[in-house]
């Protein structure tokens, strides 16, 4: 049994039973320009298989972010969510009917058949770019198994909330009366940010239904602000920790870094009030109150090839300045240091980093990612991070292990990890206006010892970034 759900683009990965979980199955990727109509409008788009699953924009997206950015100013939100590359029927020019042109059936919504009493694995890949998701089925009840490719303690659930960059497996029985069902997300969001607040759809069908009921039923879903709910789904999520899936989570840290992350403004180069962000200055984000400045030489070449002038070492292990971070609200902090910097750590080192929300700018969840790494989340709370009072609040038995996070709105999470994959790696928030404003850096694990812990040599054919 298996599926995949393709999430807001929630992609939802279909069609597998469980009787297929171990067959190989290779696959072709090819990168086309495909045109594709959605919500009455057309437009061109780099595609993977002639396939997309992220969020639908009726606007050019390279020329929304480069307008945005020249200006200094937010990006619009997008025009829809997606399942599986479709709006579904909430949206203008987008109701659940049939197109016919030139002969050919077109749907405006994603249909995900199923047989009764067969159990599907439906797999979850948030794709959206700057909103964290509910996603429901009327009439159902699913069972979260896996976050982010690992093994969780099974969770049943009517929703779940899920964050950019986020996957989950999900184990649907087909146990309802036979119909069509509505599948549905809708944003998760507590910033006063501007964001996309609709609603996709896709419809789970059964099997040998001959005619859609006159009305398809709807998940109830929670409000976008109800940061209850959204908390009372993710404090569930454990590791499964079995004597089959073992964890090994690091007990005694080496390498502590302590990471605020906030929202800022930087004085508009354009002069005085003129620039699109707050104030007429320009947005920005920071980690420790740095704020990311892509080079134009890529750090992973500059440090193995240890060419001079594309980045600093020296990414602090704490904020520069200690405050009430999730108090204060105070153009004091507003103003970010703008570089290059990077975080050297040893091989082998137990790391563990705190993300610290603040109030600062415009306060919101972060879902935090780490390239190269899963990493454990020992602890997670609303407030200030206390050296001394919160990690005696950590999960040392089962924590998720997992390759994003959300940080709550003016709270705090820690993660552990081993640093054994030598390399240069991303760190960031998934949001992607959060990223493009500087909310990045870049950790660099040390070479260990032997070759077997050293970074491979990259091939004499490597191609070369233009």
């Amino acid at each position: 049994m298996g599926s995949m759900l393709g999430l807001l683009g929630i992609f939802l990965l279909d069609g597998l039973l469980l009787s297929m979980a171990y067959n190989v199955h290779h696959y072709s990727f090819i990168l086309k320009e495909t045109n594709f109509t959605r919500l009455c409008t057309t437009k061109p788009m780099l595609t993977v298989n002639e396939q997309f699953p992220a969020s639908w924009f009726n606007r050019d997206v390279k020329e929304l972010i480069d307008n945005a950015t020249a200006i200094g100013g937010d990006v619009d939100p997008s025009d829809a969510f997606t399942i599986n590359g479709w709006p579904g029927a909430l949206y203008n020019c987008s109701e659940e009917i049939y197109l016919i042109l030139f002969n050919y059936v077109v749907e405006t919504l994603s249909r995900l058949p199923v047989v009764f009493g067969k159990t599907y694995l439906f797999r979850l890949v948030s794709a959206v770019m700057n909103e964290e998701m509910f996603f429901a089925i009327a009439g159902h009840n699913f069972t979260v198994v896996a976050q982010d490719g690992a093994y969780i303690k099974p969770i049943l659930t009517s929703y779940i909330m899920i964050t950019p960059g986020q996957t989950m497996d999900i184990l649907l029985t087909a146990n309802q009366p036979p119909s069509y069902y509505y599948m549905a997300a809708s944003p998760y969001f507590e910033s006063g940010a501007p964001h996309d607040e609709t609603t996709t759809t896709a419809i789970l069908q059964y099997t040998n239904v001959i005619a859609a009921p006159t009305n398809i039923s709807m998940p109830t879903l929670p409000i976008e602000t109800d940061n209850i709910s959204a908390d009372n789904f993710t404090s569930k999520i454990k590791a499964l920790a079995s004597k089959d899936h073992p964890i090994s989570v690091p007990k005694n840290v080496t390498k502590q870094i302590l990471i605020t992350v906030s929202v800022n403004q930087l004085p508009c180069e354009h002069g005085a009030g003129l620039c699109g962000g707050p104030n007429g200055n320009r947005l920005s984000a920071s980690l420790n109150n740095i704020s990311f400045d892509t080079p134009t030489t890529d750090i992973l070449q500059a440090y193995y090839r240890s060419l001079p002038n594309v980045f600093d070492s020296d990414f602090p292990d704490q904020p520069p300045l200690y405050f009430n971070f999730s108090g204060v609200d105070s153009d004091t902090y507003l103003l970010p240091q703008v570089g290059t910097k990077v975080k050297l750590i040893e091989y082998g080192a137990s790391v563990e980093i705190v993300f610290q929300g603040t109030n600062v700018g415009n306060p919101e969840n972060h879902p935090m990612h780490l390239h190269g790494y899963s990493f454990y989340v020992v602890g997670s709370a609303y407030g200030n991070w206390n050296q001394t009072t919160s990690p005696a609040t950590y999960n040392l038995i089962d924590p998720p292990a997992v390759n994003t996070v959300g940080v709550p709105r003016n709270g705090w999470t820690a993660i552990r990890f081993v640093a054994d994959n030598p390399g240069v790696w991303f760190m960031h928030c998934h949001l992607e206006r959060h990223a493009s404003w500087g909310m990045d850096a870049v950790l660099i694990v040390k070479n260990g010892s032997k070759k077997k812990t050293s970074i491979r040599r990259p091939p004499r054919d490597l191609p070369i970034c233009a």
